[in-house]
């Protein structure tokens, strides 16, 4: 009688049996109420009992589903931290994506910079179109500051030859040792002898001459790593600017004065006699040039040429030719290129030493005539 309130064996011998339910009849049922008692316990183990152990009283019996349906709700919150992590994910995803980008970027930079570095090589004059910090920034504006971070890049130049000897100075634009200086300071030399700002000595060649404009190009013998000047961009500059001239007048390399830029366009004439201008240089004075229709640093002679200057009353004097007139960034904006010293033109001794009137040849003339001097022009 009772065998048939328990389901069989074919129904699932798991599902458990209520005790409040009440006793069985004295008499047996019919086997259709055995058939809804044995199919009522199935759905018991589906999720919706199983979730729901409570209601059942604490028995022998009731415990089992309270301890096997245990690990269900923990699945049910093991299974929410998963949109979670996809929430957290997608929230990472722009970052991310911003992170990969920087690093492609970084990546592009650096082959750009790389390949232009392997185009030009370690010759190509650094030169710009626009003002570029040369100067530490700490230091920017400051003549100690362009003094400091230029010097390096200009030398004192030697020269000999059959009318004699002669001293100017120059500026390194290769680091293996092109120099640009003046065509008085080099014309004619049998021997040039240049000595950097750290003062080693190095013989060199000169390699093209530009007489019209008063510029030369000479190359040092074994020179490497030197450090080389930025060439500005004359067009920009002002009346007004403040500037940084640096040269070796008298032979004292190294010699930093300061000044502004006080005219443009100076219609500047200089020598181009070689033994007209080194025996000016000899009896004291500078390179003779004319300005104004007056004659500077003795006579002229008959072989001369003009050009456009930059005048500047920072003080030049004999050694001075072929040095570097600076802005305040430290770009090279012209080469300096004749100046009156009132000592050569037999003056009195008060009126010795600069008065404040030199010129410069401007950046920019020197660099469109870069390339004829390099491939050894001697006009």
């Amino acid at each position: 009688m009772t065998e048939s309130l328990r389901p069989s064996g074919e129904y699932g011998s798991p599902a458990p049996v209520n005790p409040e339910w009440p006793p069985p009849p004295a008499y047996a049922p019919p086997r259709q109420s055995a058939s809804e008692f044995a199919r009522e316990p199935a759905p018991q183990p589906t999720t919706a009992f199983a979730r729901e152990p409570a209601p059942q009283p604490a028995s022998e019996f009731a415990q089992e589903p309270a301890t096997e349906p245990a690990p269900q709700p923990a699945s049910e919150f093991a299974r929410e931290p998963a949109p979670q992590s996809a929430k957290r994910k997608r929230a990472r995803g722009p970052a991310a994506l911003l992170a990969a980008v920087a690093i492609v970027a970084a990546a592009v930079g650096g082959g750009t910079a790389y390949g232009v570095q392997e185009l030009t090589g370690n010759d190509t004059v650094a030169s710009s179109s626009t003002s570029t910090n040369v100067v530490p920034s700490s230091q920017k504006g400051t003549v100690s500051g362009v003094a400091e971070a230029v010097t390096p890049s200009i030398v004192e130049i030697n020269a000999t030859s059959n009318a004699g000897s002669s001293t100017g100075s120059g500026v390194i634009i290769t680091s293996d040792g092109e120099i640009i200086t003046n065509n008085h300071v080099v014309s004619g030399a049998s021997s040039i002898e240049v000595r950097t700002s750290d003062g080693k000595t190095y013989t060199a060649e000169t390699v093209g001459t530009d007489s019209s404009k008063d510029l030369a190009l000479i190359k040092l013998q074994d020179a490497s790593g030197l450090q080389t000047a930025t060439l500005g961009d004359s067009d920009g500059v002002r009346v007004g600017d403040q500037v940084v001239a640096i040269g070796s007048p008298e032979g004292l390399t190294g010699t930093v004065t300061s000044g502004i830029v006080s005219a443009l366009d100076r219609d500047v004439t200089v020598s181009t006699d070689e033994s007209e201008g080194q025996q000016q240089q000899r009896q004291g004075g500078g390179w003779p040039f004319e300005y104004g229709g007056q004659e500077f640093n003795g006579d002229t002679g008959s072989s001369t040429t003009t050009y456009k200057a930059i005048q500047t009353d920072a003080s030049l004097n004999p050694g001075n030719s072929g040095g570097a007139l600076i802005d305040m960034n430290g770009n090279i904006i012209g080469i300096n290129s004749a100046m009156y010293s009132a000592s050569g033109s037999g003056s009195s001794s008060s009126d010795a030493g600069s008065v404040g009137l030199g010129f410069a040849i401007p950046v920019n003339t020197v660099k469109s005539d870069l390339s004829a001097l390099r491939s050894g022009s001697t006009d």
